[in-house]
């Protein structure tokens, strides 16, 4: 069979045998009286082997030694082909990623598009420095899309980046929720505790109720930074969690000042005094989470703290009886 036949039936051009020819890969087995090549049907089979091969990404030298070698063994280069593939594929997806981000931010012009195109690229840079002015100039410049910063929130160690990254986010409203919500559920603890700081630092709204559902987390850091949150937004269901920090020992002050200003006001004046009063007296509130508990009624308006703090400078731990003491003369001189 002559060669422009062999190129209609195999999909290989003439040029790509000719060039197979030259390197050894397929020789015509014959030629003919007008000095043509003549392939045998033995030559166009390793033709339709070498066009297998090269599909699975193997080089032509590789393939030449596939069908030569007798001992090739393909594990190896077939291990290798997998890596490379693993290494495009990573590649070309985060180059997708990056585009999709661009087209989000809805470019004006090319300069916007340079303009995304640099934070994005700072955003990722190993100086803390750049990753922070990337996130400060995010907010007053061409915006960074959102994914992107939610993205470098979760992923940041350094403090003071992660804080302009929050302050970013926070600017750019509650679009980032729904990220940060898959943030939360994260099998790594540190990305769950990121997540919830930036969804604390939201004005209210949607991200209310994401902190709302943090309260009922597996994760004592989510549920108590959620608390905290919660108490500094008026929201009394952050109560009982912010009791538990305080006998925990858990950001217990933050959560007692938390507990204190839900106190002043009224409708949650009592329940939180009897909250902390029945931890008081729970069987399994040990020594310094009665101290805590007895400090935090210290701040709680009203006579159902102040009766507690009296029995309390009765208590048969002198520790708890001498701070209800002093937190009693503290309230008689207000």
């Amino acid at each position: 069979m002559l060669i422009g036949e062999v190129a209609r039936r195999s999909g290989v051009s003439a040029r790509m045998l000719r060039h197979y020819d030259s390197l050894g890969l397929v020789r015509p087995t014959g030629r003919s009286d007008a000095g043509y090549r003549e392939y045998s049907g033995e030559d166009i089979r390793r033709i339709f082997h070498i066009e297998s091969l090269r599909s699975l990404g193997l080089s032509l030298r590789d393939v030449k030694r596939a069908l030569d070698d007798p001992g090739f063994v393909p594990s190896e280069l077939v291990d290798d082909l997998i890596r490379q593939a693993r290494e495009r594929i990573a590649s070309e997806t985060e180059l997708l990623t990056r585009l999709r981000r661009i087209n989000a931010a809805d470019p004006a012009g090319w300069e916007d598009v340079l303009q995304i195109v640099a934070l994005l690229q700072a955003l990722g840079s190993k100086s803390a420095g750049k990753r922070q002015r990337a996130a400060l100039s995010s907010a007053e410049e061409v915006p960074v899309p959102v994914e992107a910063l939610v993205e470098a929130v979760l992923s940041e160690k350094d403090p003071h980046v992660a804080g302009a990254l929050r302050w970013a986010l926070a600017r750019s409203g509650e679009s980032g929720l729904a990220l940060l919500a898959e943030g939360l559920g994260s099998p790594v603890a540190e990305v769950r505790k990121r997540a919830v700081q930036s969804i604390a630092e939201i004005p209210d709204g949607e991200a209310t109720a994401l902190l709302r559902d943090a309260l009922a987390s597996p994760d004592i850091v989510v549920r108590g930074y959620a608390a905290l949150a919660l108490g500094a937004r008026g929201v009394a269901d952050a109560v009982p969690a912010l009791i538990d920090m305080v006998v925990a020992g858990t950001n217990d002050v933050d959560a007692a000042d938390a507990l204190s200003t839900l106190a002043s006001r009224p409708a949650l004046t009592d329940r939180i005094a009897t909250g902390l009063v029945d931890r008081l007296g729970h069987d399994t509130a040990e020594p310094f989470a009665r101290r805590r508990l007895t400090q935090a009624l210290a701040d709680i308006p009203g006579t159902t703290a102040s009766r507690a703090l009296a029995d309390l400078s009765h208590d048969e731990d002198r520790a708890v009886a001498l701070t209800a003491t002093y937190l009693l003369g503290m309230r008689d001189e207000r």
